[in-house]
């Protein structure tokens, strides 16, 4: 049975759920899930889960994300970005470099966002996306996002409609989208975002991906499994503690194991999920600190197969 994350390449053109379809097709494995929409037209690290290890997606989507963006200043979309119906536009943008670090200097740290309408949110149990489509607009609450860093790329500023390309690493939730128009507004001008790369998720970059094209053929050679990355791996932000062969088995069945048996933990994790591992390596699951009973109690076991 495969189990481990792949992490995917995403292209142009294709949705989230087409990657999942085209990945369920090759491997002929029901149980595949992706840590995190990406729109159609944006490229970049999608790490589909595979096996047992859908049961980390919730984790995985916790982490942060990383982007490379490209803001057209000008222009103003419905869908803000530039597949779009343009609702506003302006005959020409002058705009001076200071003005745009100053701007993404004050979008570092805590911000309130409200999502698109052309999203996958859900109110009163219709997605966003689906009444955008019938035309409807309606009020949104706002959410607050964390943006990690913001650093300016190139820029393109002799042209009527000056375009900035910028890194940003956030946390999930986060609309680029929104970010690009939002930067607009702070600048005094309509913008809509022109190109989009997702360059981290769940801690992987593109140098841990694999395209399409070449999942075909190492599943047609019989290599893949190979490269399937440990569940686990994707984890290792989070304390890890190990136990002997006899508490290990004990934690297999999700008995409480003493924190006395646990080596490697430290005061400082007593509030954090734990990573246990037996003695020889092996990645039991995901157990949390118990204070009443001085021990850690199972939230996600992975049993051998």
């Amino acid at each position: 049975m495969m189990d481990g994350i792949l992490a995917v390449w995403k292209p142009a053109g294709w949705t989230s759920h087409d990657v999942v379809a085209k990945a369920r097709g090759l491997l002929r494995v029901k149980r595949i899930g992706h840590t995190g929409t990406l729109d159609p037209e944006v490229t970049g690290v999608l790490p589909l889960c595979i096996g047992r290890s859908t049961r980390m997606v919730e984790y995985l989507q916790e982490r942060p994300k990383a982007y490379e963006a490209v803001l057209q200043l000008g222009v103003a979309t419905d869908t803000e970005d530039l597949t779009g119906n343009i609702i506003a536009e302006v005959p020409e943008v002058v705009i001076s470099e200071s003005d745009i670090r100053r701007v993404l200097a004050s979008f570092v740290g805590v911000i309130d966002q409200i999502p698109p309408m052309y999203s996958a949110v859900k109110v009163d149990g219709k997605r966003l996306y689906e009444l955008a489509r019938e035309g409807q607009v309606i009020e949104r609450k706002s959410r607050q996002v964390t943006i990690h860093q913001l650093e300016l790329g190139q820029l393109e500023l002799d042209v009527p409609h000056p375009r900035i390309s910028f890194s940003v690493t956030c946390s999930k939730g986060t609309y680029i989208r929104t970010l690009c128009v939002d930067i607009g507004k702070a600048l005094g001008v309509p913008a809509a975002m022109a190109k989009l790369t997702r360059t981290m998720s769940a801690g992987f970059t593109e140098e841990n991906c694999l395209t399409l094209e070449e999942i075909e053929q190492l599943q047609a050679n019989g290599e893949l499994e190979a490269h399937l990355i440990p569940s686990d791996r994707a984890l290792d932000y989070l304390p890890s503690g190990s136990v002997e062969l006899e508490t290990a088995k004990q934690a297999f069945q999700g008995k409480r194991v003493p924190l006395a048996r646990v080596n490697g933990l430290q005061p400082a994790h007593m509030d954090e999920l734990i990573r246990l591992y037996g003695e020889d390596g092996l990645f039991l699951g995901l157990f949390e600190v118990e204070k009443s009973t001085a021990s850690l109690k199972a939230v996600k076991v992975f049993t051998p197969v």
